[in-house]
């Protein structure tokens, strides 16, 4: 079992910059892959970001893609999300997700889907 907790969400006008982090346990987080996903009222889950375990190959949306950054620090149980350049649009709900890195598959469709643990989520809100 993996519990994932987010933080960092808030209100932030358009233009400006927001981290989220989440913090991981119950697991050999080193052992994980990690993403990102939203949803906005009214609308579908979307994925935003993924990054396998050891930090070095990462996924991103076209929609976030230039401003938004993934990261991990396995020491601290922990994957980031830098999003910089916050649109209206990109108000939702945030939340992590984990599984298991399969290390048989490295393609952006095996990255966007298919994990088995999810955090609570945070609120992320941009002004115009």
């Amino acid at each position: 079992q993996v519990q994932l907790v987010e933080s960092g969400g808030g209100l932030v006008q358009a233009g400006g910059s927001l981290r989220l982090s989440c913090e991981a346990s119950g697991r050999a987080f080193s052992s994980l892959a990690a993403g990102w996903f939203r949803q906005a009222p009214g609308k579908e889950r979307e994925f935003v970001a993924a990054i396998r375990w050891n930090g070095r190959i990462t996924y991103y949306a076209d929609s976030v893609k230039g401003r938004f950054t993934i990261s991990r620090e396995n020491a601290k149980n922990t994957v980031y999300l830098q999003m910089n350049s916050l649109k209206p649009e990109d108000t939702a709900d945030y939340y992590c997700a984990a599984k298991v890195d399969d290390y048989s598959c490295s393609t952006y469709a095996c990255y966007s889907d298919g994990y088995n643990y999810r955090g609570q989520g945070t609120q992320v809100t941009v002004s115009t």
